[in-house]
């Protein structure tokens, strides 16, 4: 007792720098969890990892090793290096990153691994990856490659037991009918459950590295494979209901139980098969000889890392991915009619754009509207519709695709106050490019940094005429000079998303 009352300075020092330097990076975190903006369900990977630290901390400690407290303080240190890129660039994620390792050194500092329920503290800090919102950023970035890559494997599969089938990009046409495999059927979610499956199995099993990295190549391939029997049943089902008595494959609850069915079959082999040898934990000085610091190094060494955390958030931000100034396209004067009138962006998006750069336009044609928005840095300011209109209290449903007269993504937004709205948005590049996917505009942008992209919302009344919406694109099309750019998808029939 006496010791630790002795110690409580210098442990109170580094606890306090811990939540200063952690305080901004949750803040953003819980609020990931509870911004309909955010479709993230990192809460959920939270309690299971609380779940497993509790388990292991009930079990007594097997071994008296040293160099644990030394090891968590330099894990500190780098948390507080990551927040320090965090705090500068002003990418949340990387704070995000920061967090991480602050779960090594507690899990190291508990010495989750030398007890008689060991865990990894290394894998807990990565199963703590998953509270982030990875699945929306794994999206944006691979989700038109794991489209293509899932139609292409579906589309080899269907053809082993049907002879009318035509496959052309994230296109497939069976029994005269076109489905298209948009981006919700990426298989970014199903691909992030079987990882956190994984890094659940390693937290426990605490493999070397080489039999873990091992394995998440075979789980990657087969939750790639069971993304893509997902697929296939749901063409079948869609293109041949009598196959599956009538019923509706798209609709709730089926749709996800298919889903999960095929997720699970897909992680049965990693289930019954994966049993790696455990790595014996040893002592922290074993690997790194760390020296045990008198009483007054570790005083000081306690208040130089709290003054370092004060410095840290007192550093002005200034984000990396600023998108450069870009010369707004003027919107026509009259749509369909009616003359257009400005309106004034919200205060939360001036504030957005003032610090992140880009441009937006909003302009109402009488109950119509169109939001233009432009910027060099797609990755910070492009977003689907549902991502921007969830977060302002809207309720959105998406609606499929269309590629005639341009590719464009469909969106049902029903306000809180009664209205209903019907949302078509497309993107187009510098350089001619279209499309209806924002994970294939981000795709095409990292192919060519240099382009700027706009976001061309369509906003229409759901009970408006369809002559009269269908006149308003089409004037908006052709003010816009949209109509004569060409998709990388050859329109055909009509399609039905998956």
């Amino acid at each position: 007792m006496t010791r630790l009352a002795k110690s409580s300075p210098t442990s109170l020092a580094f606890l306090l720098a811990s939540l200063i330097l952690a305080y901004e990076p949750l803040r953003w975190l819980i609020g990931t969890w509870t911004d309909p903006s955010y479709p993230s369900t990192g809460a959920l990977y939270l309690i299971a990892l609380v779940a497993l630290a509790l388990w292991s901390l009930t079990s007594p400690v097997r071994q008296n090793s040293i160099g644990h407290r030394q090891m968590a303080v330099l894990l500190l240190l780098a948390s507080a290096l990551i927040r320090l890129a965090s705090q500068v660039l002003a990418i949340n994620v990387i704070g995000g990153l920061a967090l991480a390792i602050d779960v090594f050194a507690l899990a190291t500092l508990f010495r989750k691994g030398e007890r008689q329920r060991a865990l990894s503290p290394f894998w807990l800090s990565v199963l703590f990856l998953f509270t982030l919102p990875v699945e929306r950023i794994f999206q944006r970035l691979l989700g038109y490659p794991l489209q293509e890559l899932s139609a292409k494997l579906s589309c080899g599969g269907l053809g082993l037991f049907f002879s009318d089938l035509s496959c052309s990009g994230i296109r497939i046409g069976l029994a005269g009918k076109d489905v298209l495999v948009d981006l919700p059927c990426s298989g970014t979610s199903g691909l992030m459950l079987a990882m956190a499956f994984l890094v659940i199995l390693n937290a426990l099993y605490r493999p070397s590295l080489l039999t873990a990295a091992l394995w998440a190549f075979i789980t990657l391939g087969l939750s790639l494979i069971g993304n893509s029997l997902r697929i296939a049943l749901l063409a079948v089902g869609i293109d041949y209901p009598g196959q599956v008595f009538g019923a509706d494959v798209m609709a709730q609850p089926l749709h996800d139980i298919i889903g999960y069915l095929t997720l699970a079959l897909s992680m049965a082999p990693v289930l019954v098969f994966y049993k790696p040898r455990p790595t014996e934990a040893r002592g922290t000085r074993a690997f790194f000889n760390l020296p045990v610091l008198s009483r007054p190094m570790r005083n000081m060494s306690a208040l130089v890392f709290l003054s370092l955390a004060f410095f840290i958030v007192s550093l002005p931000r200034q984000a990396l991915d600023v998108s450069s100034s870009t010369r707004p396209q003027p919107l026509p004067l009259t749509l369909a009619g009616e003359v257009g009138i400005d309106e004034a962006l919200l205060p939360i998006e001036e504030q957005y754009f003032q610090q992140y750069g880009g441009h937006a336009q909003k302009r109402r044609y009488g109950p119509m509207a169109l939001t233009l928005v432009h910027t060099s840095s797609p990755l910070r300011h492009l977003h689907a519709p549902d991502d921007c209109l969830r977060g302002l209290g809207f309720d959105v449903t998406f609606l499929g695709s269309r590629f005639e007269p341009i590719p464009t993504a469909l969106y049902r937004a029903r306000s809180e106050t009664g209205g209903d709205w019907r949302v078509a948005v497309t993107f187009i590049s510098s350089t001619g490019e279209t499309t209806h996917n924002i994970a294939e505009a981000i795709w095409l942008w990292l192919k060519r940094p240099g382009t700027t992209w706009t976001s061309i919302q369509r906003i229409t009344p759901w009970t408006l005429d369809e002559p009269q919406r269908a006149a308003f694109e089409a004037a908006a099309g052709a003010a816009l000079d949209l109509n004569t750019r060409t998709s990388r998808i050859a329109p055909d029939r009509k399609e039905k998303r998956i």
